[in-house]
């Protein structure tokens, strides 16, 4: 997990403002009125080739009978339990007021590193000002304008120098990834437990038991990778509980770092909106797919018909990357569980595939010949050349042509499907790109 930095203060300093600078995104809302901020908004930022989370919290107001400050602050709280670095923000126009000394005695008692940032500092003029938040005892104030960005790339050296030197997870060898994903309660950590055999995962009825991304290293039947288990991924909006904000995020990084992932579907509800959102950061992030529709033993009609129509129904949903192996499995009874290791490892092997560029060009240059670019204004495109680049995660191919930048993607996808129809690409993303020869 990377480092996590929370900005916290009492209402109306520029937190928010901050955070847009920040991650150079219009993000959060910004506004005159105090307490405009009321949900923990999370974003990214990458500086000096390092990159952390910034996490943006409302307001801290202490004894309020206002039913939304008294959540703010339960989402302060856990921001600061899980930041690594604390930005805390005063205003150097309205000075020390008492709210910002009880957020201070709070940030004295968290024990964590806290960098006092003294905002609204639009000119020079008001450097001197800042002097008074030395009475904090949380180290030297840091003089910013975060409206018009003045002195926020040094802000930025600073976080980077205060954040903890990134400790990367303990995993041994280059071992592929496989990680288990889908919404709360399809099942996934009792997916796992069947395949471990014992019950190390803790597994009820309640939708969002998991909260850690958890790696369970798997090594039988001549299979060995790693197994990730991760919390269940829900609509944005129904995320209400603290830590499954963070469980999310972990979710997300372990698709992010995985090389193969396993959706889980619950075969009694079928396919659903989110579970569509899920698959699209799969593809964002071109990692390997394997589908499991899960809950199989519950399903009273088990025909060849019923499959039928959930496959196709999948497919569709899913278009247009149709090409990935769909298994009907119960974890539960351990029906076709071993199916989905092997299925996965073939995924991963097809990721790993590498074609000779005599064969490509001998298989596809006919096929091209054949059913050839269209024309563009009267120029005709030939494809010359064909060739797969050597490195990276997913398989690359390169067409060289005359006029690239007249293929559009219904032909590119004409293209992959060729691929795929001649070549084992089965469960894997392709990427085509078309050059100037």
């Amino acid at each position: 997990m990377g480092n996590i930095v929370a900005i916290v203060g009492r209402p109306n300093v520029g937190k928010s403002t901050l955070f847009n600078r920040l991650t150079q995104s219009r993000q959060a809302i910004v506004n005159e009125e105090a307490g405009t901020t009321r949900d923990r908004q999370y974003g990214k930022v990458e500086w000096t080739g390092k990159e952390f989370s910034l996490i943006d919290t409302g307001g801290w107001v202490i004894n309020s009978d206002d039913v939304f400050e008294e959540e703010i602050n339960k989402q302060v709280k856990i921001a600061l339990e899980e930041a690594d670095v604390i930005l805390f923000v005063v205003d150097v126009l309205n000075g020390i007021t008492d709210l910002d000394n009880e957020v201070a005695a709070i940030l004295r008692r968290h024990k964590k590193p806290v960098i006092v940032v003294a905002n609204k500092a639009d000119n020079f003029d008001l450097h001197p000002a800042a002097a008074e938040f030395y009475s904090f005892g949380l180290g030297d104030p840091f003089c910013i304008s975060a409206i018009n960005g003045s002195c926020s790339g040094d802000l930025l050296d600073k976080i980077v120098a205060t954040l903890p030197e990134d400790k990367p997870e303990e995993l041994e060898e280059e071992l592929p990834r496989i990680a288990i994903i889908g919404r709360p309660n399809a099942g996934k950590s009792s997916l796992i437990n069947a395949f471990i055999g014992e019950d190390r995962h803790v597994v009820t009825d309640i939708a969002g038991t998991t909260r850690d991304s958890i790696y369970t290293k798997y090594n039988k039947f001549g299979l060995n990778f790693y197994l990730v288990d991760t919390a269940g991924i829900r609509k944005k909006g129904k995320v209400n509980e603290d830590l499954e904000y963070y469980s999310v995020i972990r979710s997300i990084r372990a698709i992010e770092n995985s090389d193969v992932c396993v959706l889980m579907l619950d075969a009694t509800r079928g396919i659903e909106s989110q579970d569509l959102n899920i698959f699209s950061l799969v593809q964002k992030n071109k990692k390997g797919l394997v589908v499991c529709v899960n809950k199989w033993d519950l399903v009273e009609d088990k025909s060849q018909k019923v499959i039928e129509t959930f496959t196709n129904a999948i497919r569709e949903r899913l278009a247009p990357f149709t090409d990935f192996p769909i298994l009907f499995i119960s974890a539960l009874t351990k029906q076709r569980i071993l199916k989905v290791l092997e299925t996965a490892q073939v995924v991963f092997e097809n990721r790993q595939r590498r074609i000779p560029t005599a064969k490509l060009n001998e298989i596809m240059l006919p096929i091209i010949e054949n059913y050839p670019p269209p024309a563009w204004k009267g120029k005709y495109i030939k494809i010359k050349y064909i060739t797969q680049l050597p490195a990276g995660q997913v398989p690359s191919f390169v067409f060289f042509c005359n006029l690239p930048q007249w293929i559009k993607e219904p032909y590119k996808r004409f293209l992959e499907n060729k691929i795929r129809e001649n070549w084992e690409f089965t469960g894997t993303p392709i990427n085509i790109f078309i050059r100037e020869k």
